[in-house]
C-alpha cells in the first residue's frame, strides 16, 4: 500500500492487481502503463514484468495492517474488473474491504459490464457497504456515457464518475443515482486538450443535480503550471464519509491470520 498518494482525490493506493490492457480512447496515454514500463526487467522491482497483468496476493491484507483511516484507491495501477482477474480473487479483495471497514474504498473501472454483473451477484455483499464506492471512467460520449448507465443500474451505496481525461463535450449527462463526479484533463507528453466550456457544463449539471463535484486538474504537458482552479476556485467536494471505528491490534491480526490461512 502506498500512503500519501499524489492523486488529489484519494489518500492512499492499494494494488493487489498490477497491469492492464487498453480498452478505449481514454487509455491511450495511460499514466500507469508509462510508469510501470520504466521498470520492466529491473530485478526485484514491483513492476519487473512491466504492465503485464498479474495478481499480487501478498498485498491482499494491506488494509488490515493500516490502522489510520484512509480513502483508498483500489488498483490505481490496474482495473479490478479486467477479464483476466478471476471472480474468486475479486471476491477476496472485496472481503478484505468489508472487513477493514474503517477505510473508504474507491474502485474505478472501464469494464462496467463486468462490475455490474458481479455487483448483482457474487459481490452483492460488497455493494451493500456504504464505505465502498464504485465508479466508472468517462472520457467521451461513445465509450463513457454507456458506462454511466451501467453504473446507475448497479446496486451500490455510493456511485461516482471519473471524467478524466475529458476528451470532448459530453452534452447532457444523466446524474440520477450518482453521488460524486471527478473531472480532469489529460497530462504528460502528447496530452490532448480540454476545453473550459466542457468542464463548466459538467459543473453546472452537478450543481443542478446536487452531486458533489471535484475538479482534479487542467492537465497538459506541465500540469503543475496549469493548476486545478476553475474560474478562480478549487473544487474539492466529496460524498459524506462513513466513519467506522478502528478495531484494536488483536482484531486486525486475527483477521490477517484468517485471510492468510485461506490463501494457503
Amino acid at each position: 500500500m502506498s500512503a500519501n498518494s499524489k492523486i488529489e482525490w484519494t489518500d492512499a493506493t492499494w494494488n493487489p492487481v498490477r497491469g492492464c490492457t487498453k480498452v478505449s480512447p481514454g487509455c491511450l496515454h495511460c499514466y500507469a502503463e508509462t510508469f510501470a514500463e520504466r521498470f520492466r526487467g529491473v530485478p526485484g522491482h514491483p513492476f519487473e514484468q512491466g504492465f503485464d497483468l498479474r495478481l499480487v496476493p501478498e498485498k491482499l491484507g494491506d488494509p488490515l495492517r493500516w490502522s489510520t483511516a484512509q480513502r483508498i484507491f483500489v488498483n490505481s495501477m490496474s482495473d479490478l474488473f479486467h477479464e483476466k482477474v478471476p471472480d474468486e480473487y475479486i471476491i477476496k479483495i472485496a472481503r478484505v474491504m468489508k472487513a477493514a471497514n474503517w477505510h473508504t474504498y474507491q474502485i474505478l473501472t472501464k469494464r462496467a459490464e463486468r462490475m455490474q454483473s458481479l455487483l448483482k451477484g457474487k459481490l452483492r455483499f460488497a455493494a451493500e457497504q456504504a464505505h465502498i464506492w464504485w465508479g466508472v471512467s468517462v472520457e467521451n460520449q461513445k465509450h463513457g456515457l454507456p458506462r454511466i448507465d451501467l453504473l446507475r443500474n448497479s446496486p451500490a451505496q455510493v456511485r461516482f464518475l471519473s471524467i478524466e481525461p475529458l476528451l470532448e463535450h459530453l452534452g447532457p449527462i444523466n446524474l440520477k443515482g450518482i453521488n460524486w463526479v471527478i473531472v480532469g484533463g489529460e497530462s504528460g507528453p502528447g496530452a490532448r486538450p480540454m476545453d473550459t466550456r466542457w468542464v463548466r457544463n459538467i459543473r453546472a449539471q452537478c450543481r443542478s443535480a446536487k452531486v458533489a463535484f471535484f475538479f482534479k486538474q487542467w492537465g497538459g504537458v506541465r500540469k503543475s503550471e496549469a493548476g486545478r482552479e476553475l474560474d478562480g476556485q478549487t473544487y474539492d467536494e466529496f460524498p459524506k464519509l462513513l466513519q467506522n471505528p478502528v478495531p484494536d491490534l488483536q482484531f486486525r491480526r486475527s483477521a490477517l491470520e484468517q485471510f492468510a490461512a485461506e490463501s494457503v
